[in-house]
């Protein structure tokens, strides 16, 4: 039945799966939807995705969203992961597969100029810290080992980029994803001359970029068919799913950070300018002209704990089961290093592996999922610790992502960080973060005084000792195996 309700449609196009969600303008959530995708890893270090795919879910999620509502949004903002690569040709055909962020390819080349002058340079102005995961240092790789492919590209770009091209016949990419690139100068809002240099670029090669409240019409008439809507409706280009995620947890002030963990893991604090880390651990990206985003990624969040069960136990015994199971033995020593995808902040370090430390007999399944979940924990407690030395004191914490479907592991993280973590809306941070971005360039504003204040979790100081101990315990170990 037709509401009559106006709504705005976010659309998070995600490392594993593309989110849609609509949200009227009173507030109501009424569709989510979510395709899933798979990565391919051809070879180690590789991971890699067919943009095709992701192409089809987020058509897929848009249409399912206006079947449901049986009219059309107000408009559409994507939200997307950063750091893909792509080759196109002239008529924009992919000659590549989709380079994800988690891709590792490029690690020589990235170690080679992130202790060099230049590569010192480029982090200093771009925000983006110099490591496999960045386009840039992708590119460099490419030109390296794949020179007449390199040659033949006429353009490189990321999935949302793709997408945009598809949807629209011409690739724009906004300033928040362009200043997780390592090619992009975060305070001229220009691609960065000598990273184009390091890259073998020059900027006509890559999409001209544009504001994150960029408004884009005019879609190809048969994709406005397929999803259901006029091929008028405005599309804001959006953000990154980090920054977006910020904007959707309310967290846009000094000392509120966001906590998120999916596949990969994050924590992130909003600062009026652009701020640096002597120590190379932290990112700066750009949401809009006057809000940067500073923080740090893990590699390794959910898509550990999915490796540990389905690959390692190879148990049949539901997730949830398996989570409440590990959370029911309480704290323990046996101690994981999470690295099975190599690390970003705030060691950077993509040589960096998995280990598990003090194994005893009486260690089973749940032991070894206890202490994965612990070392994602204390992965982002290392950026989170990184992070108040740059950036200044957190005196709030919200999550989101995945793990907060689990109150028991919010209630984990809170006990390791000793600090008060607040779950404020159990709705996709990233791509409400793009309806509000949405709302706000169309000039509405959303009715979410039904959005509450959330679910407080405050730690448990009995544990304080213990967790303080396995923290140290954590870098200490990464330290002495990082040579070996």
């Amino acid at each position: 039945m037709n509401d009559s309700i106006a709504y705005f449609i976010g659309s998070d196009i995600g490392t594993s799966s593309t989110k849609s969600i609509s949200l009227g303008i009173d507030g109501s959530a009424k569709s989510s939807f979510q395709g899933a995708y798979s990565t391919y890893h051809p070879e180690p270090g590789f991971s890699e995705q067919d943009p095709a795919v992701i192409l089809q879910a987020v058509k897929d999620g848009i249409r399912r969203v206006v079947v449901e509502r049986q009219q059309p949004p107000v408009a559409i903002c994507f939200s997307s992961a950063m750091h893909s690569l792509l080759a196109v040709d002239s008529d924009g055909k992919p000659l590549t597969p989709l380079l994800i962020w988690a891709d590792n390819r490029s690690h020589a080349q990235a170690e080679k100029l992130r202790t060099s002058a230049t590569g010192r340079d480029i982090y200093q102005q771009t925000g983006t810290p110099v490591h496999a995961m960045s386009p840039l240092c992708k590119l460099i790789w490419l030109r390296e080992e794949h020179p007449d492919l390199f040659q033949r590209a006429h353009c490189f770009m990321g999935i949302k980029e793709y997408i945009i091209q598809e949807l629209f016949g011409k690739p724009l990419m906004d300033h928040s994803i362009a200043s997780a690139t390592g090619l992009f100068d975060i305070r001229k809002h220009t691609w960065y001359g000598p990273a184009l240099d390091a890259a073998g670029i020059t900027s006509d090669r890559l999409p001209q970029p544009v504001p994150a409240t960029h408004i884009i019409r005019g879609l190809k008439p048969g994709i406005a068919a397929e999803m259901g809507i006029p091929a008028d409706t405005p599309f804001i280009i959006g953000a990154s799913d980090g920054c977006l995620a910020q904007l959707g947890s309310h967290a846009i002030t000094p000392g509120h950070a966001t906590l998120t963990i999916g596949t990969s893991g994050a924590v992130r604090m909003a600062v009026p300018q652009a701020i640096f880390d002597r120590q190379q651990r932290l990112f700066t990206y750009l949401l809009t002209d006057d809000i940067y985003i500073t923080g740090g990624a893990s590699n390794n969040g959910g898509v550990l704990l999915q490796w540990l069960l389905k690959d390692f136990l190879q148990s049949e015994v539901p997730v949830e089961i398996m989570i409440r199971e590990a959370l029911a033995l309480g704290p323990q020593q046996l101690l994981c290093m999470p690295y099975l995808l190599g690390e970003r902040a705030p060691i950077w370090d993509s040589n960096a592996s998995a280990a598990f430390i003090g194994i005893r007999p009486q260690h089973g399944q749940a032991h070894f999922t206890r202490a994965v979940m612990e070392s994602i924990c204390f992965a982002v407690k290392s950026i989170t610790q990184a992070l108040e030395e740059t950036a200044g004191p957190i005196d709030k914490i919200s999550v989101s992502g995945g793990f907060s479907k689990s109150p028991g592991w919010i209630q984990l993280m809170a006990d390791i960080f000793g600090k008060t973590l607040t779950l404020e809306d159990a709705t996709d941070a990233s791509a409400l973060g793009a309806i509000l971005l949405a709302a706000q360039v169309m000039g509405m504003e959303l009715d979410l005084s039904e959005a509450g204040k959330g679910q407080v979790f405050t730690p448990d100081t009995q544990y304080a000792s213990h967790y303080e101990e396995q923290f140290r315990r954590f870098g200490a170990v990464y330290h002495a195996l990082k040579d070996i």
